[in-house]
């Protein structure tokens, strides 16, 4: 029974059959509407369409000489049918059936959760031609380098990076953020994610079957095949307690009859009852159903369990290794101070009128480099509407920063190494400042003007919004080691450590080095990278469960990580815990009640002869309870 998942809808119609000329049996048997004879027809009809599948199933076990629980189920039948008991033979055929029907439509309801996904994504895009007109294609006939126009209240259909427009994307679909992101030339988009207010053109970047989503599904789909550790001990537990019960019955028919000198019928009956009641399909479905379940609704919140297993890992980790960069923070730095200083009185000043200048001179220097400090600088000019000035005779020097002529006055704007010439020349105040703030965790960028400093930029990577909650989370559910790692220096490192309340700091750390780190906090817990996937694929492939952040764009991160956390939200780490622990109690509840109803049913076929049909109610009766608690865990976060 726990093994016809695959066929939902030809088994509901047999279901349906084998009730019908079920009570069209009981009918002729019990009342004189329809003629006596036709009792047996009816009943054997009802056999044939209750019993079909578990027969298939028992038929391919035998050939491989492998007892199941279907063979159990079927035998008790035909047992009941030797009886006479036509009638209860027939009733446990449809409730063996209609609970297998019942169970491959809960499996199929959370693969669906899946597939919803896909109806997500359109099956034709609007292509935009060379010549100009448009014209509506099947996805499969995009290919890079296509351009696809996507209208307002439309799906994307396809993978690509916006060319023209801008807008909101709803990507709860694929990244599970509840807000929309705004979109602008340049960005990323994936197939399945809602446009919502602006007309775009997206260059296709990849192929329909390459798609993040079509990844996230093929994903979810083998996570299903992939089984829990749980699950795998019942299933190498099924063929040896079918065996040992087949032995126990014989043993039941013929120790009495034969030996003890019991009449046959009702030593027969009972036997077959501890047949019916002995049979573990309750405990065989316990683990899947709610292991799928799990998955299922780790999907549709943007958290990818890539198996069975690592749902019931993830229930265990009581140590969580961070990647700093991109991780617990944004992964790029912001301008967080800017210090002017009036060299002619030796001193900081806050004139407002300098600050400008400041800035204009280091955004007119860093305009057209594509370090991303300058990156910052630049943005912070805008921000603060400062026109940056232009510049003449510009010389860059990797590592260093850049010189240039402005008004006529010879400027520079970059890092010690640049200034190392004039540095001790100049005041001790601007030294002990820049010294400072580096202590702090910032980068330190020095403006100057005719070899003379005129100020000093901080930068720092910032901290993202919900990281310091996410780590108070953490450590209330009982995760007792939190340790970030970073081959960031050593200041930096504990500066962001201490704003997020992180006790244990390895910094200066090369990627092969996390992997040494790993090791070592492996050795005291169970533990769970978190990493942003690019730079941290070995670590994440050597701790106990790799988790990879914001994957929705990078394969490598789907493709070494154990669960993959699609958005950029660290909040999801708290739920996916939450999610695995309840999966766990949920799976023990399940095979604690069913072995409690197997062994209260086996008592009661001893101590009160429980009839035939009681036994069959409580044992389909205890395999939907399971199944249904399962299923609970689709609901909710």
């Amino acid at each position: 029974m726990a093994h016809n998942h695959d066929h939902g809808s030809g088994q509901v119609l047999l279901t349906v059959i084998c009730l019908i000329s079920l009570l069209l049996g009981a009918v002729a048997d019990y009342t004189t509407l329809l003629p006596e004879f036709l009792a047996i027809w009816f009943y054997v009809i009802a056999y044939a369409s209750g019993g079909y599948h578990g027969f298939i199933e028992t038929v391919h076990h035998l050939r491989r000489f492998e007892l199941n629980i279907d063979f159990l189920m079927i035998a008790a039948a035909l047992g009941a049918a030797v009886l006479g008991q036509w009638i209860e033979g027939a009733i446990l055929l449809f409730l063996f059936s209609l609970s297998g029907a019942l169970e491959s439509y809960a499996l199929g309801k959370s693969r669906n959760a899946i597939h919803s996904l896909l109806k997500l994504r359109p099956s034709q895009g609007l292509r935009l031609n060379a010549d100009g007109t448009e014209e509506l294609v099947p996805i499969d006939e995009l290919s890079v380098g296509d351009i696809v126009v996507v209208k307002p209240g439309e799906h994307i259909p396809i993978d690509g990076k916006i060319l023209k427009g801008r807008t909101t994307v709803d990507q709860a679909a694929i990244t599970g953020e509840s807000i929309p992101v705004t979109k602008e030339i340049g960005d990323t988009v994936f197939a399945a994610t809602l446009n919502e207010n602006g007309v775009i053109e997206i260059e296709v970047t990849k192929p329909a079957k390459d798609t993040t989503v079509a990844k996230i599904i093929s994903l979810v789909e083998s996570a299903q095949k992939n089984k829990a550790k749980t699950q795998r001990l019942l299933d190498t537990f099924e063929p040896r307690y079918a065996i040992s019960v087949v032995v126990a019955v014989v043993g039941l028919i013929f120790i009495p009859w034969l030996i003890l000198g019991h009449e046959f019928d009702s030593t027969f009956y009972r036997a077959m009852t501890v047949l019916v009641v002995a049979s573990p399909c309750a405990l065989i479905i316990s683990t899947p159903a709610s292991i799928i379940s799990a998955i299922a609704n780790g999907a549709k919140n943007g958290v990818l369990f890539k198996g069975g297993a690592y749902v019931e890992q993830a229930s265990e980790i009581n140590t969580i290794a961070f990647d700093k960069t991109g991780t617990l923070t944004q992964g790029k730095p912001e301008v967080t101070d800017l210090l002017v200083f009036d060299a002619d009185r030796d001193e900081f000043t806050t004139d407002g009128k300098s600050k400008n200048y400041v800035i204009a001179v280091a955004a007119g220097c860093e305009q057209y480099s594509e370090h991303h400090l300058a990156e910052a600088i630049t943005e912070y000019a805008k921000v603060n509407n400062v026109e940056a000035l232009k510049t003449d005779n510009m010389k860059a020097t990797p590592g260093r920063g850049v010189e240039a002529l402005v008004n006529e006055k010879r400027v520079a704007v970059g890092n010690l190494k640049l200034f190392e010439k004039e540095i001790d020349k100049w005041s001790e105040q601007v030294r002990s400042k820049a010294d400072e703030l580096r202590r702090h965790g910032n980068t330190v960028v020095f403006v100057a003007e005719e070899n003379r400093p005129i100020g000093l930029i901080a930068l720092a990577d910032q901290v993202r919004p919900k990281a310091k909650e996410t780590i108070a989370a953490l450590r209330k559910m009982g995760v007792n080691k939190i340790a970030m790692l970073t081959g960031d220096n050593t200041d930096v490192a504990n500066a962001i450590a201490e704003e997020l309340g992180i006790d244990d700091v390895y910094a200066d750390l090369l990627p092969e080095e996390k992997v040494d780190v790993i090791e070592k906090l492996k050795a005291e817990g169970t533990v769970a990278m978190v990493g942003d996937g690019v730079n941290d694929a070995p670590a994440l492939a050597i701790s106990h469960l790799g988790i990879a952040m914001g994957a929705a764009g990078t394969d490598v991160a789907l493709e070494t990580a154990d669960v993959v956390l699609m958005g950029d939200e660290l909040t999801k780490l708290p739920y996916m815990l939450r999610l695995a622990g309840k999966a766990k109690r949920v799976v023990w509840q399940n095979i604690t009640f069913s072995l409690g109803v197997i062994v209260m049913l086996l008592a009661g076929v001893f101590l009160i002869d429980l009839p035939l049909t009681a036994g069959v109610i409580g044992h389909e009766g205890s395999t939907l309870l399971v199944v249904l608690n399962g299923l609970r865990l689709l609901k909710g976060q």
